[in-house]
């Protein structure tokens, strides 16, 4: 089949690979529908992510058909439509059943390299390299489900292919921004990052009763298109001391959540030093300080920050002192999908949600590497590129 493959450093190809099989009795084969460019992919093509092999398929934000299943699939079935979580979760283990499915026990089968770079190993996921257990990804015409009861999800009738997409990964992962950082009736709310997380997260908080929520990026495309689709306040941080403005709108408190939806490659005006070289013979890189610590300063005393941009590695020169004199609170994790992808199909079939508007640029999978391209270097206004096989 064909598969838009990871070939080296900045380097992919749409070439031939083997056609997946039914592998265990849980498995189910997925004729891929819609596949997404998602801001974590590029850490993998950027040479931050360090385990990954060249030949190795990426992508993890994807919908399609159902067309095989294993014999001991209960509730799937050959035919059906579905959306399905980039997080490979067993459904059975401890921490599922607590709903904290990206911390899975079972869902990585490759988890030494991550119980040796921070002491246990998460759940995995599709196309994320070998330290998230090694998975064939959805940039191609079939996948293999793992665990398919528990990580696929049937799209309701009336809802498109585009607009399941985004509850693949996007969708869950902003929700859970919002909903992990409290976001209650008459909040106001901060989010860094107007791309698709950014922008979902936006939009749960306007849902769970948010006053106000204001944006902030640095690209007019994305700004707009917040403005435009979410109703949302927007603030450009190359134009504004974002700091000050945050207090002016608040009447000096701040706010009372702050999300950043950003990830390890955010764009900062620290010079680079030599903390931007690998910290390790292993490859992970610190982060410079602005993505992750930049919302603890003009958060409200007492305020919730969370963080949902893809890190790796060491973050560089967090305001600790911030954090804990005042009062913050700093919650984190891969997105526990499975908790929310129901819900979330839901609020897109009532209109609620709407997602579609965030595939800017749909084309074939064989253009996948202009794809990446337009993606990584933010041109022609592209918020996400989808492939269709």
């Amino acid at each position: 089949m064909k598969a838009l493959t990871w070939e080296g450093v900045n380097e992919l190809a749409v070439t031939q690979v083997p056609d997946p099989q039914i592998l265990n009795r849980q498995d189910a084969i997925l004729k891929v529908n819609l596949s997404s460019v998602c801001g974590s992919d590029l850490h993998q093509l950027s040479g931050y992510i360090p385990f990954m092999r060249a030949g190795d398929v990426i992508g993890h934000e994807f919908m399609g058909e159902i067309v095989e299943v294993g014999p001991d699939v209960r509730r799937r079935r050959v035919g059906e439509r579905v959306v399905v979580c980039s997080v490979i979760a067993c459904g059975r283990c401890w921490f599922c059943e607590q709903g904290l499915f990206s911390c899975c026990d079972n869902g990585n089968t490759n988890p030494a390299i991550t119980e040796t770079m921070w002491g246990y190993h998460p759940a995995g996921i599709f196309g994320y390299s070998h330290a998230m257990g090694g998975f064939k990804g959805s940039h191609a015409e079939y996948i293999r489900l793992p665990y398919a009861d528990h990580i696929a999800f049937p799209v309701p009738d009336g809802v498109d292919d585009m607009s399941a997409l985004f509850a693949s990964d996007s969708a869950p992962t902003g929700w859970m921004g919002a909903d992990l950082g409290g976001v209650r009736p008459g909040d106001v709310v901060a989010v860094w990052g107007c791309g698709a997380v950014g922008q979902m997260a936006a939009r749960a908080a306007m849902l769970l009763g948010a006053e106000r929520v204001i944006a902030i990026d640095r690209f007019d495309y994305r700004l707009e298109m917040a403005e435009r689709e979410l109703g949302v306040e927007v603030v450009n941080y190359e134009r504004t001391d974002v700091d000050a403005e945050l207090r002016e709108r608040t009447g000096g408190r701040g706010p009372d959540v702050c999300i950043e939806a950003v990830g390890l490659e955010a764009h900062t005006p620290v010079p680079s030093t030599a903390s931007s070289r690998p910290s390790s013979s292993c490859g992970w890189r610190p982060t410079a300080p602005t993505p992750s610590a930049r919302p603890s300063c003009p958060a409200a005393r007492a305020a919730a920050c969370s963080s949902w941009g893809s890190f790796s590695g060491l973050v560089d020169k967090f305001p600790m002192g911030a954090l804990m004199n005042k009062g913050l609170t700093l919650r984190a994790a891969q997105q526990h999908g499975e908790r929310y992808i129901p819900m979330l199909l839901d609020r897109i079939a009532r209109g609620e949600l709407p997602t579609a508007h965030l595939a800017t640029h749909p084309m074939p999978l064989d253009d996948g590497p202009r794809g990446y391209d337009l993606f990584k270097h933010k041109q022609d206004g592209c918020v996400r590129a989808v492939f269709q096989p």
